[in-house]
């Protein structure tokens, strides 16, 4: 099968498309490209930054005419992270307003899913009835799991205008490119915590020097005093912190 052929149209200024060379499985360029992804993930900043380098590489790795990538969330539905084509969107969207389909199956299991040709497949068959009438004729969606195998932070999903369109090598490579994602998505997620933790101690400092300085009270009475309204208001310390800080009040 002619990987190009299948491909379809993608954006020209994706930043992969001159950085990555069309992958054959069965030469030393995989080994190679998932290597520079290695080091592009590593340097890349942010979740959404993160999911968008993993959908175009497979653009260029796998014989898929789009990708995207779904991200777990507290809720019940998954995010929608990164999309190489709105149609893609549209197949996300279908699945989580129903909350059913081979996306849901996919995260819920942490199993792979793989279908052939949406027009034959009785799996889903509303799913894919309005799949097909968008040109998808094949899809597979591989669970960003991370090593523990107990947590699955998202789903890769790939999507090809021709039926039966993924190799055996293509699935091989889709776990590889998903185990990368998975680790690198995590590790951003971290780090966005973190960054988050720090910003909060910065505000919640700011707001305690102002009922410091304001009513002649140390340390602990203002941190208890910042406490008691996000209590008695249900509202997260650092928003009653950025509330004193924006407007001098505390919140009612």
């Amino acid at each position: 099968m002619d990987h190009a052929d299948q491909r379809g149209a993608r954006s020209t200024d994706a930043p992969w498309e001159t950085a990555l060379p069309t992958i054959d499985p069965v030469d030393g360029g995989t080994a190679d490209a998932f290597a520079r992804l290695a080091v592009e993930l590593h340097e890349t900043g942010g979740v959404h930054e993160t999911v968008d380098a993993v959908v175009q590489f497979a653009l260029q790795a796998l014989n898929c005419s789009y990708a995207g990538v779904a991200l777990s969330s507290r809720g019940s539905r998954p995010e929608i992270a990164a999309v190489t084509d709105p149609v893609v969107a549209e197949v996300y969207g279908l699945q989580i307003d129903t909350q059913d389909g081979p996306l849901m199956a996919s995260l819920r299991e942490r199993s792979t899913v793989l279908i052939r040709d949406t027009t034959t497949d009785t799996r889903w068959p509303e799913w894919a009835a309005k799949v097909s009438g968008l040109g998808v004729r094949s899809v597979l969606d591989v669970p960003l799991t991370l090593r523990d195998g107990r947590n699955t932070v998202g789903v890769l999903g790939l999507y090809s205008l021709a039926p039966d369109a993924f190799t055996v090598d293509d699935e091989a490579i889709a776990h590889i490119l998903a185990r990368h994602a998975s680790v690198a998505v995590a590790t951003a997620r971290h780090e966005e915590t973190m960054a988050q933790a720090v910003d909060a101690r910065k505000l919640v400092g700011q707001a305690m020097g102002i009922l410091m300085e304001r009513f002649d009270v140390d340390g602990d009475r203002a941190f208890a005093i910042l406490k008691r309204y996000s209590q008695d208001t249900n509202t997260k310390l650092r928003d009653v912190a950025q509330h004193l800080i924006d407007t001098r009040k505390l919140p009612h």
